[in-house]
């Protein structure tokens, strides 16, 4: 089920970010985002369990994924597509006509997973990442 996320999924949602990333996001930067009225958080929770997540802030008409992730023992079921259909829709109902995300060059699910539901490229940020260092791949979808 996808659901906005709450404070009392913050502590997995950073959990499952340390989990994913190499350069994870604090809980108390997560905990931040429920208060931030530019951002929009979903959850994929499956029997209390939170089973993946989406992020995006919003400055309309335009908007940006923040963070995406799904738990390694949940991949390949769908809840990443599922994450960003519902976010699409989130977005598209406050008006948010473009997204656009980084990802990884080496990230080559993502990328297939963005490029699957329309993203395209759309530039290059050098040096972008860290641990390792890594450029990123500026991705955009019209809604």
């Amino acid at each position: 089920m996808i659901v906005p996320m709450r404070e009392d999924h913050v502590a997995q949602v950073a959990a499952l970010e340390k989990r994913c990333f190499s350069d994870p996001w604090s809980e108390k930067s997560i905990e931040f985002e429920l208060y931030n009225p530019l951002s929009a958080w979903l959850v994929a929770e499956t029997d209390g369990v939170v089973t993946g997540y989406i992020g995006a802030q919003s400055v309309p008409p335009e908007a940006d994924v923040m963070n995406l992730a799904v738990s390694p023992d949940c991949r390949r079921q769908g809840i990443g597509a599922k994450l960003l259909c519902a976010m699409f829709e989130l977005l598209h109902g406050q008006g948010i006509e473009t997204l656009f995300l980084e990802v990884r060059p080496s990230n080559s699910a993502a990328i297939a997973l963005y490029e699957a539901h329309g993203f395209v490229q759309a530039g290059r940020r050098q040096k972008y990442y860290v641990n390792p260092t890594e450029d990123a791949l500026i991705l955009r979808k019209e809604l």
